[in-house]
């Protein structure tokens, strides 16, 4: 506990008042206390906003918004829902082109072939090379690029991701020719 003591007699929030008026400048009454910790039999099931905001800034954050959205970010949540610059594959003619990209620089432009599958045609600073081929269902925008059935020059088929830490940096569908 930030304090460095249990919080087990009214004096201990007696002192804990006093450790968080001295780091925050803001005050909160040791009642308070005593009914977020549960050691008052006083009945209040909500806490005010400006209470949460008070502890938080005691505990380092700007306020309680601050506080859950760094909560949230330690979480490493790892399930999500998802919006943005998305191309399904099955919504793609035969022969559209995509530009791609990746960090720290790499871009590679790929021709849809039909049947989830793609074929590189034009590639910059990185390993996968024009004419390697690989399968997908989905690409997105922030997201890593899963290639399934991967084929480099005369390799066997692989797996293969682009974009693991960062995602897909660049997505676009290119105009047809």
């Amino acid at each position: 506990m930030k304090c460095g003591f249990e919080l087990k007699t009214h004096a201990d929030f007696l002192n804990l008042v006093t450790i968080i008026e001295r780091s925050t400048h803001m005050h909160l009454s040791e009642t308070t206390l005593e009914r977020l910790w549960k050691y008052s039999t006083r009945g209040y099931s909500t806490v005010s906003e400006r209470t949460l905001d008070i502890l938080c800034k005691f505990l380092g954050d700007k306020d309680f918004s601050d506080y859950k959205s760094r909560k949230k970010q330690e979480a490493q949540i790892e399930s999500e829902i998802y919006s943005g610059n998305i191309v399904d594959v099955e919504t793609l003619k035969v022969g559209t082109r995509l530009k791609i990209g990746w960090m720290p620089d790499r871009q590679c432009i790929v021709k849809y072939m039909g049947d989830n599958r793609f074929i590189a045609e034009q590639t910059v600073n990185a390993t996968i090379q024009p004419g390697d081929t690989f399968s997908c269902l989905q690409l997105q925008k922030g997201q890593p690029l899963c290639m399934d059935k991967f084929m480099h020059a005369v390799d066997e088929e692989a797996r293969y991701v682009v974009g693991k830490n960062n995602g897909l940096t660049t997505l676009e569908i290119l105009p047809e020719d």
